[in-house]
């Protein structure tokens, strides 16, 4: 707790606010990338001790809510067939598919299960040889490396019936479309310290060249984020553009290499599409060759699966940092965390979530 404490003191927060009121001289907008730090941002009030030059908005960095609906729709069909056990991230049952989500598929019978690691999901495959286990995958590549490991286990253990629906993304990828984007306003990113401990940051080095853009990794305490936003803005005021790493605790440049070693054993980088991003080139993790046997979309025959966004949620504008939760007309009425229009509002690190918790559910 003494070293949670330490991130959390509001003596050093007030300092920082202080250092960045004094810095800016001009109006900025940068972009934290992780729904971690959206919800910590909101929950401390961040964006409110800053000067009024300086505008936060919130990026693709909830793994829930990039999950496209086609997706969704795939581990729906999957789950409604009686020889399949769909275990899946407890989040992910409530977020809404074309006509139904999970939790409803669940209740009329589906054998769907939550589970806290994709290994869970092989010891149900090793419990019930005579049921086909599918573990939903989905994240960036904070959480890939476990089902990695899984897809792994499986192969090891020659478990025939274990496979993985697999909707794994990329961050760098997603952030240069961003950058890439006509409507683009970021000028600096806050990079998701728990993505840079897997992979390092040399990825993120030329898109800071290229872009010319500030990029900083970034923890998810209340102290972290504002030593990001302070260094984020020196550089802007400097006119630099370099990625520096404010997670020194937990990040190294070089990042964990013995798990992208087992990232680059099971999958291979392929196109995958983002809900309200589209199809992002390179942004995605598919199965490699050597466990294409483990690919549930071929084994269930749900690859020609796709679906429409709805036209009343905007959770797409939300993910680009286009629009802020709050000034989207369904917020807060037609959309409620128990009637959601869509996955930003359902996830525990979705940005209209963490607006509604704080902001809107708080003065109700």
């Amino acid at each position: 707790m003494k070293h949670l404490a330490e991130y959390r003191n509001p003596d050093t927060a007030k300092k920082l606010t202080e250092h960045i009121a004094a810095l800016v001289t001009r109006p900025w907008t940068l972009m934290e990338i992780c729904g971690g730090q959206t919800h910590s941002i909101m929950k401390y009030g961040l964006d409110r001790l800053l000067p009024e030059q300086v505008e936060l908005i919130h990026g693709p960095g909830c793994p829930v809510c990039v999950t496209p609906l086609e997706c969704i729709d795939k581990a729906i069909a999957i789950a409604q067939r009686p020889e399949a056990i769909l275990c899946s991230f407890g989040d992910m049952l409530r977020v809404p598919g074309s006509e139904r989500d999970l939790l409803a598929v669940k209740a009329a019978g589906g054998d769907v299960r939550t589970v806290y690691s994709p290994l869970d999901a092989v010891k149900t495959a090793r419990d019930h040889p005579r049921r086909q286990v599918v573990f939903f995958a989905v994240g960036f590549e904070t959480t890939a490396p476990a089902a990695a490991m899984a897809a792994f286990q499986a192969k090891r253990e020659g478990l025939a019936n274990f496979s993985l629906l697999v909707s794994h993304v990329r961050v760098p990828p997603a952030m240069e479309a961003l950058l890439g984007a006509p409507n683009n306003r970021v000028q600096g990113f806050l990079a998701a310290g728990h993505v840079c401990t897997v992979m390092g940051y040399t990825e993120y080095e030329p898109l800071a060249r290229r872009y010319k853009i500030p990029i900083v990794v970034t923890g998810f305490e209340p102290v972290d984020i504002l030593s990001g936003i302070h260094r984020c803005l020196k550089q802007l005021e400097e006119g630099r553009h370099e990625v520096e790493n404010e997670y020194r605790r937990s990040v190294r440049r070089e990042g964990n290499q013995p798990a992208q070693a087992l990232l680059a054993q099971v999958f291979r980088v392929i196109d995958r599409p983002w809900r309200g991003l589209g199809v992002i080139p390179a942004s995605g993790l598919g199965l490699s060759p050597e466990y294409a046997d483990f690919d549930a979309e071929n084994r269930f025959e749900v690859g020609g699966v796709s679906a429409p966004e709805p036209a009343e949620c905007r959770s797409g504008l939300v993910l680009q940092g286009a629009l802020k939760p709050d000034r989207c007309p369904a917020f807060g009425t037609r959309c409620t965390p128990e009637h959601p229009l869509g996955a930003t509002m359902v996830s525990s690190e979705g940005a209209c979530a963490a607006y509604y918790r704080y902001r809107h559910a708080a003065h109700a």
